[in-house]
């Protein structure tokens, strides 16, 4: 069973918050608000935040650039993950990601389950990494976003989380990169 190991050390870890949304401002961008104070209230750093319209090749340009940067360790959209003509954030990670972490969606969907029943069919929650970043897309919703954070994202974004997390591979999952 899963369980926080208070022998080990909390290390904070650099997480951008993106939301994609063609109607979503800075002063009413309430998922993005969840995520901001669950990350920071848990101990990590918001390393970036931005909004950006329902554009495959504008949110996957933001991704990249993110991923570019050594400053930033984790992404997180919000928004765009649906089955409507404009949700195209999905799309968009998968043009970005080098692997995919097929579980994330799987897990999110039996978090959201117990939460909203059936309607969690309509959500395409995603998860991969990119030249060492992990990039995780979850639905618009606030409720959504607090269950991928509280469920899922804070736990294996959580050194200390045992038998195993997130944090701990960081240092490899670029090796390929490394290797002659």
């Amino acid at each position: 069973m899963s369980r926080i190991d208070d022998s080990r050390d909390f290390i904070p870890v650099r997480i951008a918050v993106l939301t994609v949304s063609d109607t979503r401002q800075a002063d009413d961008d309430r998922s993005g608000d969840t995520l901001v104070e669950r990350l920071t209230a848990a101990g990590h750093v918001l390393a970036a935040r931005d909004i950006v319209r329902d554009d495959r090749t504008a949110i996957a340009g933001r991704l990249r650039d993110w991923c570019a940067d050594p400053e930033i360790d984790v992404v997180i959209s919000t928004g765009g993950t649906g089955l409507t003509g404009r949700d195209v954030t999905v799309e968009a990670h998968r043009d970005v990601y080098e692997k995919e972490i097929d579980a994330f969606g799987i897990v999110f969907t039996h978090v959201s389950m117990a939460k909203i029943g059936t309607s969690a069919v309509q959500s395409r929650a995603t998860g991969g990494v990119a030249q060492g970043t992990y990039l995780f897309a979850l639905p618009g919703s606030p409720g959504a976003c607090r269950d991928a954070w509280d469920e899922i994202l804070s736990l294996q974004l959580d050194y200390r989380h045992r038998p195993c997390n997130f944090v701990e591979i960081f240092p490899r999952l670029d090796e390929h990169h490394r290797r002659k």
